[in-house]
């Protein structure tokens, strides 16, 4: 492609220098046992359809009531779906399956520590517990439907329990990752106006017990000062009957959930009539900067959404070990954990710890102690276990016939390593694109229809119409030239609104390209997803990141994405980042960030090989101004590279508050190397 052609292309689109992938396709086994092997899907779900297609998912669940319009558009583009219908969330994942699966485990819970056993959750013991917890809720914090709660909870099975209480009695629950700090917390506590917060007294990470009780007390703390006032914090215990936390107990405002549900043992709570369109939870994203903002998602559309996706796109039948590493306080493991797999009467499996300890086979053991055969995790652990332990798949006896990868582009080299050492070569993969706003996924090959392709999402699954448009709001046609990628359609999984922010959830997803704010039809309001993508010839899209993760060197827009998987082409490196520096002449160019994978030196070979293999790739004009070969890479707790705090040493700017990192002390490491 020339520079000319490349200086003609809007603000919007980037020209994308890598090549196409090969296809990937399933085995006759797969699809042999596939939920979804009828490719006539696409015309039941084509936008001549749209909205009666989304029927056939609302279909699997139970309804008190069923709806008096699939989708009603009166308050554009708040869109409400299966309106004037009736359900609940905690019947539907609980309630309808003990007829004929009482026995069957619901939860395997997997402590970190080997030592400990599994505990092993029947659908049965999930129904008394959340019956005995929702009783607790509503005689003994005086929660009600339409209250909010603030569940600040590690990866334990009480978390799920508790999610499906409050839904049982129509109280909105907000999930805060239990990795957050207080602070993060009490910001959720303030936005939802929660008087009530659930936490635990202690969790595993790396081996070590963590306090978490000390930040509940921190978070009611400081959300005080903010005139919330949260007037009971119920404490789940890590062991029941012992406390494992050295903040004190107040007297009071604190209670061990252990000892109060004992008053309410045999308590059975009629699930309370929920309208389809009422709010089932808040799930808020932090953006970097700014008030995050709470997604608010619905009962009906939200959770018919994600059963069809874990049914068709997961393939998760009720007799599979299904295992998805995310943590619950995302939407991946909500929707993904909780809700779609639960819904689907499947076993999910929910793990304490990391996934490293206390070495890299864990996973694998888990897998095979299990019987595990659907895996479910992102790219970062993907890296993670590539870098540590890239023999110990092979070490272990378990069989995936399913893998999911989530949460970021994942890079081809890493895709087939993921493939052939982790899958065996037997897995199918299926590259979900997707984001906390819109419930389940996007984009994706439908296992058992689609063929792979490494390193790209697929099309849109059945349903879900994309469409790229450049800055001026036309399509993109061309393949390989990429713009900001958009849908065309509302779909039930979408969230409804940023909860008390409507004009926020407007101007964000939908004011730049709405054709009419006055209109009531759903052609006129594109849902803007805030990323960057390409679509190639066969109509499969590859997401390069998000939108302002686009360098602009010299009119070259570069996606940093297609540097990045450029660089981990070369066998030492397990993770690169890029981050753009401002430049006199260029505008900008791009610095390089890499850790090596364990046993290589850094060294100045290295880093020109990598430097040359990025020009070979994508051409001179993505050369790095520099390659950092560092110790590690700044990161979130969840794993997320923090690209943010890398662009500020290349820039010499401020870092920000980094203590709630995972590994702060490798800032200033990475500073002086930088700045000297």
């Amino acid at each position: 492609m020339g520079d000319k052609k490349i200086q003609e292309t809007t603000e919007a689109q980037i020209a994308v220098h890598w090549q196409e992938e090969e296809y990937y396709y399933p085995s006759t086994k797969f699809i042999g046992q596939a939920n979804l092997t009828d490719p006539e899907v696409f015309d039941r779900f084509s936008l001549d359809n749209f909205p009666q297609c989304y029927v056939e998912f609302a279909e699997m669940l139970t309804w008190y009531k069923y709806w008096d319009e699939v989708l009603d558009t009166s308050d554009a583009p708040c869109w409400k779906w299966f309106k004037g219908g009736k359900l609940n969330a905690s019947y539907n994942c609980i309630d309808r399956h003990l007829k004929d699966n009482k026995n069957k485990t619901a939860i395997h819970f997997v402590p970190e520590l080997e030592e400990e056993r599994v505990d092993h959750i029947t659908y049965q013991e999930l129904y008394v517990r959340v019956n005995e917890f929702a009783a607790l809720l509503r005689d003994f914090a005086g929660l009600k439907r339409g209250d909010r709660v603030t569940i600040h909870m590690p990866m334990s099975a009480e978390l799920p329990i508790t999610m499906l209480a409050c839904a049982r009695l129509g109280v909105i629950h907000s999930v805060v990752f239990g990795g957050f700090s207080a602070s993060a917390c009490a910001d959720r506590i303030i936005d939802s106006n929660s008087r009530v917060l659930i936490s635990m007294d202690a969790y595993y990470r790396s081996g070590n017990l963590l306090n978490h009780k000390v930040n509940a007390d921190e978070a009611v703390e400081l959300a005080a000062k903010e005139g919330q006032v949260v007037d009971k914090v119920l404490v789940w215990q890590r062991y029941p009957g012992k406390y494992s936390s050295e903040t004190p107990m107040v007297d009071g405002r604190d209670y061990f959930v252990n000892e109060v549900v004992k008053d309410y043992y045999g308590s059975r709570i009629e699930p309370e009539q929920m309208l389809s369109e009422d709010p089932l939870f808040l799930m808020y994203t932090s953006g970097t900067t700014g008030k995050p903002k709470g997604c608010q998602h619905s009962t009906g559309g939200y959770l018919s959404y994600v059963t069809a996706m874990s049914k068709y796109i997961q393939d998760i039948h009720p007799e599979d070990v299904y295992w998805c590493m995310a943590d619950i306080g995302w939407i991946t493991g909500h929707s993904f954990i909780v809700y779609g797999p639960l819904a689907l009467c499947a076993s999910t499996v929910i793990y304490e710890g990391v996934p490293t300890y206390p070495d890299a086979g864990r996973s694998w053991r888990i897998a095979q102690e299990l019987d595990v055969n659907i895996f479910h995790t992102a790219p970062t652990a993907i890296r993670a276990l590539r870098k540590i332990g890239p023999d110990e798949p092979a070490k272990y006896e378990y069989h995936f016939k399913h893998m999911t990868t989530v949460g970021e582009p994942i890079e081809p080299e890493v895709w087939k390593w993921y493939e052939s050492a982790v899958g065996k070569g037997e897995a199918i993969i299926v590259d979900t694109w997707w984001q906390t706003e819109t419930g389940g996924f996007l984009c994706s090959t439908v296992p058992g229809i689609k063929p792979m392709k490494p390193g790209s999402a697929g099309p849109g699954v059945p349903g879900i119409h994309p469409i790229i448009l450049d800055d001026n709001g036309d399509e993109v046609t061309q393949p390989g030239i990429a713009g900001n990628i958009c849908i065309q359609n509302p779909w039930p999984g979408c969230f409804q609104t940023i909860w008390g922010d409507r004009d926020r959830f407007v101007d964000t997803y939908f004011g730049r390209y709405c054709k009419n704010p006055e209109s009531k039809d759903w052609r006129d309001w594109p849902y803007l997803a805030g990323d960057a993508a390409t679509k190639s010839a066969d109509g499969y899209y590859r997401i390069l990141g998000r939108i302002d993760d686009v360098i602009n060197v010299s009119g070259h827009r570069l996606g940093t994405k297609e540097i990045e998987s450029a660089s981990l082409v070369v066998e030492e490196v397990a993770e690169a980042a890029v981050v753009p520096v401002a430049h006199d002449i260029k505008g900008k160019e791009p610095d390089l960030y890499v850790s090596l994978k364990p046993g290589y030196e850094a060294s100045d070979e290295i880093a020109q090989k990598i430097s040359d293999a990025i020009c070979e790739q994508i051409g001179k004009i993505a050369k790095p101004r520099k390659v950092w070969l560092v110790p590690d890479m700044p990161k979130t707790r969840s794993g997320k590279i923090m690209r943010r705090v890398l662009g500020a040493i290349s820039n010499k700017g401020d870092v920000g508050n980094v203590m709630t990192l995972a590994n702060p002390e490798v800032v200033e490491t990475i500073r002086t190397m930088v700045q000297g």
